[in-house]
């Protein structure tokens, strides 16, 4: 049996489900298989104290850091925190004696993989020089700045660069754990464990993490109200003079609102929130292009096709054969 020692960084503050989502699917794999997976997760901090995680659960350490000095590791995975000002503005933390840890580690380890803004302290230990690599939505901006050596996509579930991963949010640890186990035992055990888990089977890294209301939060109920209407009318006829009326606002004013609160065009968030509606349905339903055209406000299909080939750079067709979520 080979051997599969996987490693989890802990350290106070730690996101919980970063830790324990990892853990979790490489377990459920065993019940998919008759011989031993051979993984053996730890749980490895500075020292054999508990380590509060973000959400004031205490966690015990398996393993010291110190304690895998010389050891041969086949997977580590580092998870992330975060602190938030008055503002509720989120930035990731890379505890440069953390980062310091995870560098030596690295140095011994098969593969690597970030979960969420673990993403910042592989960047901080020089892991991600010259690479691409994703991280949470909220914090990819500063990653981008702190570290410009870094190719960051701030879109995707999580990135594969040579034997260096990158997860997104922290509900996509699930998806980047299924991933390595597909990486190591292939997608049709991963899908098993999928089920086991009760989510739709895996979803593909290229997956985007982002929907539309995500991309910008507005901060006045004005704004709020605008894409609410968008939202429920997207089959409609929707003009600037259509959309300030529902506001009971000049269309002049209905502009301001667009580019300083939502940093866009009308035309271009309309077209933003179609598409994202037409991802919806070509993921989960059987319905035609002409139907999702039509039901999404493109028209026609060519419309909806060039609306797509413009933001994602592939056709609907393209779309739903990647990431169409079958049934279990």
């Amino acid at each position: 049996m080979i051997e599969r020692l996987v490693v989890v960084a802990l350290f106070e503050g730690v996101d919980l489900l970063d830790v324990t989502g990892p853990s979790e699917v490489f377990s459920l794999l065993q019940r998919e298989m008759d011989e031993p997976t051979g993984y053996r997760v730890v749980l490895a901090a500075e020292t054999m104290d508990p380590v509060t995680t973000s959400a004031g659960v205490r966690v015990l350490p398996d393993v010291a850091f110190d304690e895998l000095a010389g050891r041969s590791i086949d997977t580590l995975i580092v998870p992330g925190s975060v602190e938030t000002d008055e503002q509720r503005r989120v930035r990731a933390i890379a505890d440069p004696a953390v980062v310091g840890r995870v560098g030596d580690l690295a140095a011994r380890t098969r593969r690597v993989a970030s979960v969420c803004v673990g993403a910042h302290i592989l960047a901080a230990a020089g892991l991600l020089d010259g690479k691409r690599a994703t991280t949470h939505w909220s914090t990819a901006d500063q990653l981008a700045a702190e570290h410009p050596e870094v190719e960051v996509d701030a879109d995707p579930i999580f990135i594969r660069d040579g034997d260096v991963w990158t997860g997104a949010g922290i509900s996509s640890v699930l998806d980047l754990s299924l991933a390595l186990v597909a990486d190591d035992f292939g997608a049709e055990l991963a899908q098993a464990v999928a089920r086991q888990l009760v989510v739709y089977l895996k979803r593909p890294g290229g997956q985007s993490q982002f929907s539309v209301p995500l991309e910008r939060a507005a901060t006045t109920t004005r704004a709020d109200d605008l894409r609410l209407f968008i939202a429920e009318h997207l089959g409609d006829y929707l003009t600037v003079e259509s959309l300030a009326e529902s506001l009971h606002i000049s269309d002049r004013q209905l502009t301001r609102v667009f580019k300083q609160e939502l940093g866009t065009t009308p035309g271009a968030y309309i077209e933003q929130a179609r598409v994202e509606a037409a991802k919806n349905r070509l993921e989960t339903s059987d319905d035609t292009l002409g139907r999702v055209a039509t039901a999404c406000g493109f028209g026609t299909v060519d419309t909806l096709a060039r609306a797509f080939r413009r933001g994602l750079g592939i056709t609907p067709g393209e779309y739903r054969q990647r990431f169409r979520l079958q049934r279990a």
